[in-house]
């Protein structure tokens, strides 16, 4: 009885898989003059348009590079505007965020909150978005409680106005506004906190740094040497 004959394999073909990562390129972003342009962290995307548009977000710590753990509260957002020559991710500052377990800390129990959400227009014309969070030591009357956002909204409001927009900023982010804040109410009542619990920018921020302040003796232009004075005899007197 004949074999039957096993029919020839076909050759295979080798199937090309186009490796979609080999294609990608990783884009380093910056912060804007604000915040001295540091680095915020890298992306990646197949080609700069898809960069453009995106969010990224950093605590106050690292973003100094202090290692500040007190800070570490603060999340900072940024979203990326274009790319520059050079191929770096230009972001820039619109706003930040207390973390929610930081907020939940703060209103205990028996504790009077008191919430507010307003906009303020800076000195520069920039429109930025708060939403501020106060703390009493124990429950409040409802009649305190709307003098005290009464007495807040006319701070913020006047706050704003007398800074420019990187000038409020700085003073937001690093817990001066709250500390204004708590100042201005104390006469109607010492609350236990008050802070920014989140900000929206609605502008545009400049990037200008402001230049540094001058010392006393720059190392670039030495002091003048002194000036003999004329007429003096350079022999002992007579």
């Amino acid at each position: 009885m004949a074999e039957k004959e096993t029919p020839a394999k076909k050759p295979s073909v080798a199937r090309t898989v186009k490796d979609k990562w080999r294609s990608k390129r990783w884009y380093h972003v910056r912060a804007p003059g604000l915040f001295q342009h540091v680095e915020l962290g890298e992306t990646v995307a197949t080609e700069p348009e898809q960069v453009v548009g995106r969010t990224i977000e950093a605590t106050l710590p690292e973003l100094s590079g202090s290692g500040d753990a007190g800070k570490a509260h603060v999340k900072l957002r940024f979203r990326i505007e274009r790319i520059s020559g050079d191929g770096v991710a230009e972001a820039r500052f619109i706003g930040h965020d207390l973390t929610s377990d930081y907020v939940r800390r703060l209103a205990r129990r028996k504790r009077s909150k008191i919430d507010l959400s307003l906009t303020v227009t800076t000195k520069d014309g920039v429109q930025v978005v708060l939403k501020p969070v106060a703390v009493g030591e124990q429950r409040l009357q409802t009649r305190l409680r709307a003098e005290l956002r009464h007495k807040m909204v006319e701070i913020l409001l006047a706050e704003a106005q007398l800074r420019t927009s990187p000038e409020f900023v700085r003073e937001m982010i690093q817990g001066d506004l709250s500390k204004v804040l708590a100042h201005g109410v104390k006469t109607l009542y010492p609350l236990k906190k008050i802070e920014i619990r989140r900000s929206e920018v609605l502008g545009t921020i400049s990037d200008e740094v402001p230049p540094p302040e001058p010392t006393a003796v720059s190392e670039a232009t030495p002091p003048p040497e002194p000036v003999p004075a004329t007429g003096a005899s350079e022999g002992p007197a007579a």
